[in-house]
């Protein structure tokens, strides 16, 4: 059926519209129950289809005593203040505060063709926003949003063909939180909590390789951190670690950028950069570790390891950002795991100076975090060990990238009938 043919249809029309609400913050009754609270924030940042988590829950009692509802399963989401026009649907009943909207597709309408083609006309939904302060829609707004509406097959079809890409994505991000996740515990075990040596001080088996059991010592020596693994040094983080170091780019040469917007919060690729001339800022290159040093950027966790960039290729960014880089032995992704590490987070919020709301931590403050270092065979076995998990994350975050770009190039012509959905069918085979 040519998109021509179909019939245009307003949301309001096709959906139940409820707005959500705040139970009172001075009842602690309210709070922390087994019901997901959605905020805005918790919604602008899903970054997928579904959203899986909030940071707040409530109570029934919360939840019966306020404007908040409970919503059902493939409820869609939109944020309607501040950040307007973000979008996810609830893979299961959850609630959510004033600053967003729950639309409840109806019979004749499928709600995730419907999640796509309010996607597709986010542009429209922009334009009826008004207000001073924060951008705002109302339920008004809805009236004038209108979406295609073809037969209820075609409607599943296509929200077949996108959800297929979705879904890999989506795969692949949790493919990708599992692989980092291991090279995490790695970290934490070998140079945080020492269990190898542990294991083997005790006669225990440490669980590993025989090869690589044997690079560990069997005991412990005193230090000004307590027990550390025998034969190892504790030394200043610049002592194995160059931050900020020299990297050349002229005033005007166009490089790529990754914006404190497109930090990632957790994993270590940002979720965009741009080809921008170089102004000020703080410049990086493959292997380093970007850690966001204003707050709140450092308290939410923004971290990047950079491996985007071409061979020899210099970037920039945020003169915001602090950039580790491992001195030899120690591999490179040693800077991000360490970055990560809640001990020397702990370290640098810690250590944030300035006033009020922008407070940020000084690079040199670096010099009394004091760390253990391996011996170098320790740190070259682990540097083989998390490269190969580093990369297979490349891999898939790569992967990634290129289907939504084919699912963003497909989406706008699925919706408008420009595309077929056996036309779409054929490349979603040759490309899942």
């Amino acid at each position: 059926m040519a998109g021509n043919d179909w019939k245009m249809a307003s949301v309001s029309q096709i959906c139940d519209i409820h707005i959500g609400g705040t139970p009172r913050r001075e009842e602690p009754s309210y709070w922390g129950g087994s019901i997901k609270w959605a905020s805005a924030k918790d919604v602008a940042s899903c970054g997928s289809r579904y959203l899986q988590g909030t940071e707040e829950t409530i109570t029934q009692k919360g939840l019966k005593e306020s404007a908040a509802k409970l919503l059902g399963k493939d409820t869609i989401v939109i944020t309607a203040r501040g950040t307007v026009g973000a979008m996810c649907m609830l893979p299961e009943p959850m609630s959510f505060n004033q600053t967003c909207y729950g639309l409840i597709a109806k019979p004749q309408v499928d709600p995730e063709y419907l999640y796509y083609a309010l996607n597709a006309t986010l542009k429209r939904i922009l334009t009826l926003t008004y207000g001073t302060v924060f951008e705002t829609i109302t339920i008004k707004s809805f009236d004038k949003i209108e979406v295609p509406l073809p037969a209820l097959k075609i409607q599943r079809a296509i929200a077949h063909i996108l959800g297929t890409l979705d879904d890999k994505i989506e795969l692949n991000r949790k493919t990708n939180e599992t692989l980092e996740a291991m090279a995490r515990a790695i970290f934490k075990s070998w140079f945080i909590d020492f269990e190898p040596v542990r294991a083997k001080a005790e006669g225990r088996d440490p669980g590993l390789p025989k090869e690589i059991a044997d690079l560990f010592p069997n005991s412990f020596e005193d230090s000004e951190l307590g027990e550390i693994p025998r034969g190892w040094r504790v030394k200043a983080l610049p002592e194995i670690i160059d931050i900020n170091p020299l990297r050349s780019l002229r005033k005007g040469e166009e490089a790529p950028y990754v914006d404190m917007k497109n930090m990632p919060t957790q994993g270590h690729r940002p979720s965009a950069w741009i080809l921008r001339p170089f102004g000020s800022g703080m410049k990086f290159m493959n292997g380093d570790t970007l850690l966001a040093r204003i707050t709140p950027c450092l308290e939410n966790g923004k971290t990047a390891f950079v491996d985007f960039l071409s061979e020899g290729q210099v970037g920039w960014g945020s003169t915001e950002y602090i950039v580790f880089r491992p001195k030899p032995p120690l591999p490179e992704y040693y800077g991000y795991l360490l970055a990560r590490d809640e001990r020397l987070r702990d370290f640098a919020i810690g250590n944030m100076t300035g006033s009020s709301g922008r407070q940020r931590v000084p690079a040199n403050c670096f010099s009394n975090f004091l760390i253990t270092a391996p011996p170098k065979e320790i740190a070259v076995t682990f540097g083989k060990l998390v490269s190969g998990l580093q990369t297979a994350i490349k891999v898939k975050d790569e992967e990634s990238t290129t289907l939504a770009a084919i699912r963003d190039a497909l989406l706008p012509k699925l919706i408008s009938g420009e595309i077929r959905v056996p036309d779409s069918e054929k490349v979603l085979e040759e490309v899942i």
